[in-house]
């Protein structure tokens, strides 16, 4: 969370937001309705916008093994670096060591 602050992104943890324990759906909805692109590791929700159909403003995914703190900080990097400035509005990211997917809706 520091992380991306620090680059000068806005955070909102779900723990922070009272969405500890919601469902993904609830999940994917809050993140819509606030504009928010949601950052995670639950390959499910890749089910959730794809089969699914449901409306998001954004997904990356993190598929970065083994799950150290400073490969996921060198992914964003190399990722936020390319797209600087991008709306990733309607975008899937899959983010995995050395590369990255996009998938535009």
């Amino acid at each position: 969370m520091r992380f991306l602050e620090g680059l000068g992104y806005e955070v909102l943890r779900a723990r922070d937001a009272g969405l500890s324990t919601a469902s993904d759906e609830a999940l994917l909805d809050f993140a819509c309705r606030k504009g928010y692109v949601l950052l995670t590791r639950d390959k499910g929700f890749g089910q959730l916008v794809f089969l699914r159909s449901l409306p998001h403003t954004g997904v990356v995914l993190l598929r970065i093994e083994p799950n150290t703190l400073g490969a996921v900080h060198q992914e964003l990097v190399r990722f936020l670096s390319k797209h600087s400035g991008e709306d990733f509005g309607g975008w899937f990211v899959v983010i995995e060591p050395g590369r990255h997917r996009i998938r535009r809706q």
